[in-house]
C-alpha cells in the first residue's frame, strides 16, 4: 500500500520509513511542516529529508509552508501553553490535515506519521488527531515501539542527517539553561 509518512524531520523518518517498507508498504516521505521557524531552521530540516531520501531511494513531496497560517489557525491564543499540550494537539490536526488532503492527488491510500516516534510526543494524542482528520485512512503506528526511537539516532547517525534540538516552532524553542 502506498503511504504518506507525514515527516517532521530525517531523523524521525528514518525509522518510520524502513519500518514501513518492511511492513510491505511504499512510504513517501511528506514534507508538511509549517510549524518550522526560523525558515532557514525548516530548509535544514528538509535538506535532511532529502539526504535521507537519497541514501534510501524513497520519494519526497514537500507540501509548502504556510508559517503565517499556522500561527493563525494554531498558535494564536496558545503561545503559552506548555509543550505537550493544546498547542501541540492543534499542531498535529493542522499538519496531518494536509496530509490527509493530499492523499487522493498523491495517489496513496493511508498516511502515517513520524511523530510517533519520539518520546517526546504521546502516540495517544496523534492517533487522536490522525483520526479526528482521516479517518479510517489514518494508519496508527507507534513507532517509538520496539527501540524506534534509538533506531532513528543510529540511523541518523549512519546517514549523517542534522538532528535539532527543538520540535520546530518558535513556542519550543528550549532555552539554554543559565550557569
Amino acid at each position: 500500500m502506498r503511504v504518506l509518512l507525514h515527516s517532521c524531520c530525517g531523523p524521525c523518518a528514518s525509522h518510520c520509513l524502513l519500518a514501513l517498507r518492511d511492513a510491505g508498504h511504499e512510504p513517501v516521505l511528506f514534507f508538511s511542516n509549517s510549524n518550522i521557524a526560523p525558515s532557514e531552521e525548516f530548509e535544514r530540516r528538509l535538506a535532511a529529508l532529502r539526504q535521507l531520501a537519497d541514501a534510501t531511494a524513497a520519494e519526497v513531496v514537500v507540501d509548502p509552508p504556510d508559517h503565517a497560517r499556522w500561527l493563525e489557525e494554531v498558535a494564536a491564543g496558545y503561545e503559552d501553553c506548555r509543550e505537550g499540550g493544546a498547542r501541540c494537539a492543534r499542531c498535529f490536526r493542522f499538519s496531518l490535515r494536509r496530509a490527509a488532503e493530499s492523499l487522493d492527488r498523491l495517489g496513496a491510500e493511508a498516511f502515517t506519521t513520524s511523530l510517533t516516534v519520539s518520546p517526546h510526543k504521546r502516540s495517544a494524542s496523534v492517533f487522536e488527531a490522525g483520526r479526528e482528520v482521516g479517518g479510517d485512512r489514518f494508519l496508527p503506528v507507534d513507532f517509538k515501539k520496539r527501540d524506534g526511537f534509538l533506531h532513528s539516532i543510529k540511523l541518523a547517525e549512519q546517514y549523517g542527517l542534522y538532528r535539532q534540538n527543538y520540535c520546530g516552532c518558535e513556542f519550543s524553542v528550549r532555552k539554554e539553561a543559565s550557569h
